[in-house]
C-alpha cells in the first residue's frame, strides 16, 4: 500500500485526537517500517490495519466509524493535493464515474506499483448512481466516507446505501441517490 495512506492515517489520527496518540501508536505497535513512513513509499497492509486496530482500541471508536472519518480527511487532502482532477468538474457522479477510466491511471502515472481498487459504473443517472467496488482490502467504509466528502464538497446531499455481493466485502455495490 502506498505511503501516502499512512501518512495521512497518522495525520488524521493527529489532528482527530492529537499527537500523543500518534507518539503511543509508533511506540507501543511491532511495525514492520517502524511507524516511519514516506508518501512515496509502499507498506504492507497489515501495518495500516495495525495502526486502525490500536487507533480504536484507544479511542473506542468502532474500526467502520475510524475508516468513514478517515475517508472524509482523505477526500480533503486530494481536493488540494491533486486539485487538477476537480478542474471543470461540477458534480461527485462526475468524479465517481471517472475514477477508473481518468483517475486512476494518472494514479498509476505517479505510484506505478499502486494496488487501487475498481469502480465499475452499473448505472448513471441524474439523480441515481450505482457502482460496484472491488477491493482485497475490504475497505467499503473508507470509500463510504470519501463518497460522502465528495457529496459534500459538491454541496449535493444524497442517501449511500451499499450491498455486500460476497461474504468477505470484496466486492460491494454502492448506490447514491441525490436529493434536491
Amino acid at each position: 500500500m502506498k505511503g501516502i495512506v499512512f501518512t495521512e492515517f497518522l495525520d488524521f489520527v493527529e489532528d482527530s485526537f492529537g499527537y500523543e496518540l500518534v507518539d503511543e501508536l509508533v511506540t507501543s505497535l511491532d511495525l514492520p517500517s517502524g511507524g516511519s513512513y514516506t508518501s512515496v513509499g509502499s507498506y504492507e497492509f497489515t501495518e495500516l490495519v495495525q495502526l486502525l486496530t490500536k487507533t480504536c482500541e484507544l479511542t473506542k471508536i468502532e474500526p467502520k466509524e475510524a475508516l468513514r472519518l478517515f475517508g472524509w480527511h482523505l477526500f480533503e487532502v486530494f481536493t488540494k493535493s491533486y486539485s487538477h482532477f476537480f478542474h471543470d468538474v461540477h458534480s461527485s457522479f462526475q468524479i465517481f464515474s471517472s475514477l477508473d477510466n481518468k483517475i486512476h491511471p494518472e494514479v498509476l502515472k505517479l505510484y506505478p506499483d499502486a494496488e487501487l481498487p475498481k469502480f465499475e459504473i452499473e448505472k448513471h443517472e441524474s439523480n441515481e448512481l450505482v457502482m460496484i467496488y472491488r477491493s482485497s482490502r475490504r475497505m467499503a467504509d473508507f470509500a463510504i466516507g470519501l463518497i460522502e466528502a465528495c457529496l459534500d464538497h459538491f454541496n449535493e446531499k444524497g442517501e449511500i446505501s451499499l450491498e455486500n455481493l460476497d461474504p468477505n466485502g470484496e466486492a460491494v455495490r454502492f448506490r447514491i441517490s441525490k436529493s434536491s
